[in-house]
């Protein structure tokens, strides 16, 4: 059967106490790199707090061949990311319930999970536009879905705020080091090529760390010639990198609980659409790469740096014109040319980043919050936070929390 045929094969309907033994289920996903380990992370989480199963997995690579003992393997079940035709034709042939965690797609007859792409771009620019950055570049890999679909929300992002944007895609490589010797070349031309300052998106922190390493060769500073962006948050990747890489982090445990409560379904013999399941990012994981400030209007720039800096200690408008040799009319008309938003509104939205952190990553209650916030009242921060977010503090602690274990 073509892998394109394939349809997701369901065992008769039955509850978890009917199975005499632990389902056996093959996890055909890579222990190589840090999303893949999120997403193990996922799985494990969904087994802590449901049915055992009986897991086959083995050290495993990005791209690699089909696992050996895979070959006649009689189980029930398969997690897998089909990133090659070998491993879409191996669990075709299997013919067992299956859950796709790759956005290559190679088999679309059954369901899969995998991070929101439109989201993880929109991430990323807001990033980079919130410092700036009017002039932005993207460095993807041509030959994955993830990383195409990344580039065109990307640019459509830019083309609606009125930035220019402009794309460089790496070729295909042979592995050899002669081949990323040229690519680093080409890669440190197209760079120096761009209008400064310039705020640059990698589909991946690997490729991330090549930016960086193709701007030092090329001369370039950063983050001031060129701020640098990244995917997954790999702490690895990112810490080692010089500077350290800010990255978009997406939620791969969410997205392996998500995956594996699927395949729980199709084993006790629920029907599940083969739909795509796709999981927002929790966010930007910002570091050095990307601290910067790319506005040319100098009182502006000190306006808003000022305003980061000092948004939650109590100021006002008045204290942020006494830094700036600018009448209140003059900031706020430059102000929106330049960022799209009053001086004031720069003020609240540090506010709520901060108030955001605060309430994923700590248990303080919103009366503390709005304390360090020097908010007066906590009533004050839940109305404002609800106007701003969509959804009050609480509620959207709770999301935050639950949504690290869905249910789907």
């Amino acid at each position: 059967m073509p892998p394109s045929a394939v349809k997701q094969i369901a065992p008769a309907r039955k509850s978890p106490s009917e199975h005499a033994r632990p389902p056996r289920v093959a996890l055909l996903i890579e222990t190589s790199n840090a999303y893949a380990r999120g997403l193990l992370d996922g799985v494990t989480a969904y087994l802590r707090e449901h049915r055992p199963w009986s897991i086959y997995l083995s050290e495993h690579g990005r791209g690699d061949s089909v696992p050996h003992w895979l070959q006649g393997w009689r189980g029930d079940g398969i997690l897998a990311r089909i990133e090659n035709k070998a491993i879409a034709d191996a669990v075709a042939e299997r013919n067992l319930p299956s859950v796709d965690l790759s956005a290559a797609r190679l088999l679309p007859g059954i369901p899969w999970a995998e991070t929101d792409d439109a989201l993880i771009a929109r991430n990323a620019f807001q990033h980079l536009r919130d410092r700036g950055f009017r002039h932005v570049g993207f460095c993807g890999l041509k030959e994955y879905n993830w990383s195409v679909w990344r580039c065109e929300h990307f640019r459509k992002l830019a083309a609606e705020a009125n930035c220019e944007c402009s794309v460089y895609m790496v070729s295909p490589r042979s592995g050899r080091a002669a081949d990323w010797s040229k690519d680093q070349a080409d890669l440190a031309r197209w760079l120096k090529g761009l209008q400064k300052p310039v705020g640059v998106f990698a589909c991946f922190d690997i490729l991330g760390r090549q930016v960086l390493d193709a701007c030092r060769a090329a001369r370039l500073r950063v983050p001031d010639d060129v701020a640098v962006i990244g995917v997954d948050n790999d702490p690895v990747l990112c810490e080692l990198s010089d500077p350290p890489l800010s990255s978009v982090s997406p939620d791969t445990r969410r997205t392996g609980y998500t995956a594996a409560s699927l395949l729980d379904k199709l084993m006790l013999g629920e029907s599940v659409p083969p739909e795509a399941h796709l999981i927002p990012p929790m966010g930007v994981v910002a570091r050095r790469s990307t601290d910067a400030l790319a506005i040319e209007d100098a009182e502006v720039s000190a306006a808003v740096r000022y305003i980061r800096e000092h948004a939650c200690d109590g100021i006002g408008i008045d204290q942020v014109l006494e830094v700036v040799p600018l009448s209140r009319r003059a900031l706020e008309s430059r102000f929106r040319k330049l960022l799209g938003r009053t001086p004031h509104e720069e003020i609240v939205r540090v506010q709520i980043e901060r108030a955001r952190e605060l309430l994923t990553q700590t248990d303080l209650p919103l009366k503390a919050i709005a304390n360090r916030l020097s908010i007066p009242h906590a009533e004050y921060l839940n109305v404002l936070f609800k106007r701003v977010v969509g959804e009050p503090p609480g509620t959207y602690r709770k999301n935050f929390r639950n949504a690290s274990l869905p249910t789907v």
